[in-house]
This record gives structure tokens, C-alpha cells and sequence, in this order.
């Protein structure tokens, strides 16, 4: 019960705008999630005072650790994915580096793919490496020959599939195995599937995050992440280092966030449909090396992809034919009208990268590749918006 304010007719009026008697009639049902915001959480006597992050079994304690709203979005996330959690936070980065920071300390290992997103590794040479943290790059494509990179002090595998930009599609159960035999934690990057086309917990990985900015925002206008995991062990080790770290997170963009899971698996069936219809176009064009699309076998690791995910997404890069330039390839992106030059995606808007200096082990690609976000326009047109690009750099129709 709420602890009664006495005297509230006899307050001063200033005082009655801040314990006010009067309150809207409660037990109103919607079918949209409330958003709560608040930093503070009251209790009904000192004696239950506490700062204990384990929310959902011990109660409210302090908005940091999420409100209503956000422990909403985390057990429906949790749900999706069959985790025994999820912590929201602030964003993919910030979910790579909770997960960083809960399993390594100074002395320690870890693998991460030479194909990893890019300030994963970042990360790694920055402020892991003055930590005393070691981070090795290794083949993304090393399935079961993982085992022998693992160290006595390797503390954490990281595993994304597909890389970012390349694609390659990894053996994650083998790798799973190895690193399972040395008692080393498996964690994975799984954005690109949203949680859902790669059951991560289904093939033994231990945390799994995403990026929530990407497809379960799915309207490029918030930065959330999670950090899923798949049993106590996990639960233990992070939940922790998510309290230290003070990862708060805005109950409005979590609001958000849980409106985009309403319409997740629409959004997906049709970027599946409309991404796979612009690939095959661009694999049957001349010019056009390769096109890197892990439902197509043309990508590295398909038959990894054809044997572990459901469906494929809306992010795929394609590489130009040897005797094209690096200035060349910008052109063509400049010359696109439908699709927009930004970062990130999953959202509606199609979007074009290319990477004139991507670094990849064994592999150079000259400026000649690009990665390509295929959002919700009509495929005939996104097409025609590449013709005309293409048909400028002198390559017929």
C-alpha cells in the first residue's frame, strides 16, 4: 500500500504539486506498452531499502537497472531467442564491450574473427589492449581448427556469422565444440539474423547479442543492444559488470524498440524476398565479380548457412569485376538516387558502403567492394536505381 500523506488538504499548494492527492482512474488497459520513466524506485519502509540489479527476481530498485518498460522489452526479447536473459543497452558497441569486460581480465585471450565488425575489433587494439587483454584475429572459416588457437588463458570466443561486409557464414557448432572442451565461453554477434534466423542457444553459444538499432528498431532512429545468455553461469558473470558499467538505457527508445517487434517478422519475410530478388539481379549482371550473399553459393560458408539459419536478411555486398577502379566504384555509389550513402542498417531505406580500404587476411579487394542495405521500396525500382549506375560505368543492361 502507498504510504498515506497526511494533512493534504491543510498542504501549501506548492507542496500539493508534489504530493498530490488526486489521481486518474487506475486499470487502464491498452494494447501499446506503457512507457515508464524514473530513476528513482520507492519503498515502503527502509528496511526493504536495496541496490541489487536482479531485477526480476528481487524486485524494483533503481531505474538504472531498467524500468518497466525496459525489463518489458528485455524478457520479450529473451522470449524470441530462448534465453534465460537479456540485458538492454545502450547499443550493438556497448553489448560487445559488456560481454568483453565480463569474461577477460588483464592476462587474458580471446579470438575474434579476422571478419568481426569493425569496432569489435577496435575495441580490441584499443582499450582491451591497455587493459593487458589479448585479442586475436583468426580465419573466420577455421570451423573446428579453432581448437588450436585456444591458449590456458583464453577467456572468451567470439564468433559472427555472417562477417561484416564479407559474409562469410561460420561453422558455429564446431567451434561451439572446441571451445566447449577447454571450458571456454562462446559468444556470438547476431544482428544479422535478429535474433530469430539463427537459433543461437540451439547450437550451444553462450551469450548472444545484436544490435536492437538494426532490425528490431527497424526505422534507423535508435541505438539499443542486448546481451542474451543462455543460462546462470552467463547471468552471473555479466549481470554484475552491467551494474558497474551503469549501461542505463531511455525507456522511450525501448518503447520504440518494442513497437518494432509488433512487425519484425513482416518486415523480414519482405526484406528476405526483396534482398534475394536484387542479389540474383546483380549475380547475372557483367562486370560484377561476385555477388556475397549468404543464401547464395557464391558465398563463403553457404552450406554452414543452408544447414543453421531459416532465412536470410537484408544486407549483402557484391564486388566489381578486377579491371574496375576504387574511384570508379565510388562514382557508381554517388550516381545511386533510391539507395542513400550512410552506415548501419536494417531499416527501410536502402542504403549503400563501399569500403576502399577494407582489411581482410589474404584478401584484397582494391575498392572495389560494396555493401548494400535493401529496405522496403519496390524491387523493380532498387534495380533500375542500379541499372542506371551500372549502365553509366559503361556496362550494358
Amino acid at each position: 500500500m502507498p504510504r498515506f500523506v497526511p494533512f493534504v488538504k491543510d498542504m501549501h499548494w506548492r507542496s500539493k504539486l508534489i504530493h498530490p492527492s488526486a489521481h486518474a482512474p487506475a486499470n487502464f488497459r491498452s494494447l501499446a506498452t506503457p512507457t515508464y520513466r524514473g530513476s528513482t524506485v520507492l519503498f515502503e519502509c527502509q528496511a526493504d531499502l536495496l541496490d541489487d540489479w536482479r531485477q526480476t527476481e528481487n524486485g524494483y530498485t533503481y531505474g538504472l537497472y531498467g524500468t518497466p518498460t525496459v525489463l518489458e522489452l528485455g524478457a520479450r526479447i529473451a522470449e524470441i531467442e530462448g534465453a534465460r536473459h537479456s540485458f538492454v543497452v545502450p547499443g550493438g558497441q556497448a553489448a560487445i564491450s559488456l560481454i568483453y569486460l565480463a569474461f577477460c581480465r588483464t592476462g587474458a585471450h580471446a579470438l575474434v574473427p579476422v571478419t568481426a565488425y569493425g569496432p569489435n575489433r577496435a575495441l580490441a587494439a584499443g582499450l582491451l589492449r591497455g587493459l593487458g587483454i589479448s585479442v586475436e584475429a583468426y580465419d573466420p572459416l577455421i570451423g573446428a581448427g579453432i581448437a588450436n588457437l585456444i591458449r590456458e588463458n583464453t577467456a572468451l570466443i567470439w564468433v559472427e556469422s555472417p562477417g561484416s561486409v564479407t559474409m562469410e557464414i561460420q561453422d558455429v557448432p564446431a567451434i561451439v565444440e572446441a571451445a566447449h572442451r577447454r571450458n571456454v565461453p562462446v559468444a556470438l554477434d547476431n544482428t544479422y539474423a535478429a535474433g530469430v534466423l539463427f537459433d543461437a542457444f540451439a547450437h550451444g553459444v553462450d551469450v548472444s547479442m545484436q544490435a536492437l538499432t538494426k532490425y528490431v528498431g527497424g526505422h534507423s532512429d535508435l541505438l539499443l543492444g542486448t546481451v542474451s545468455v543462455a543460462g546462470s553461469t552467463a547471468y552471473e558473470a555479466i549481470g554484475p559488470i552491467y551494474m558497474q558499467l551503469g549501461m542505463a538505457v531511455s525507456p522511450d527508445d525501448c518503447s520504440l524498440a518494442l513497437r518494432g517487434l509488433q512487425t519484425l517478422g513482416i518486415r523480414l519475410e519482405r526484406l528476405e524476398k526483396s534482398t534475394l530478388e536484387v542479389a540474383r539481379w546483380l549475380a547475372k549482371r557483367p562486370g560484377i565479380k561476385t555477388v556475397l550473399h549468404p543464401a547464395l553459393p557464391s558465398c563463403p560458408g553457404h552450406v554452414h548457412w543452408h544447414r543453421d539459419f531459416t532465412g536470410s536478411s537484408s544486407v549483402f555486398s557484391f564486388v566489381f569485376d578486377d579491371g574496375f577502379t576504387a574511384d570508379q566504384v565510388i562514382a557508381f555509389a554517388d550516381r545511386l538516387k533510391l539507395f542513400k550513402i550512410g552506415f548501419s542498417w536494417g531499416g527501410v531505406t536502402s542504403l549503400v558502403v563501399v569500403y576502399p580500404n577494407l582489411d581482410r587476411q589474404g584478401q584484397t579487394y582494391d575498392g572495389r567492394l560494396v555493401r548494400l542495405n535493401v529496405g522496403l521500396e519496390e524491387p523493380s525500382d532498387l534495380i533500375a536505381d542500379l541499372d542506371q549506375a551500372l549502365h553509366a560505368m559503361g556496362l550494358p543492361p
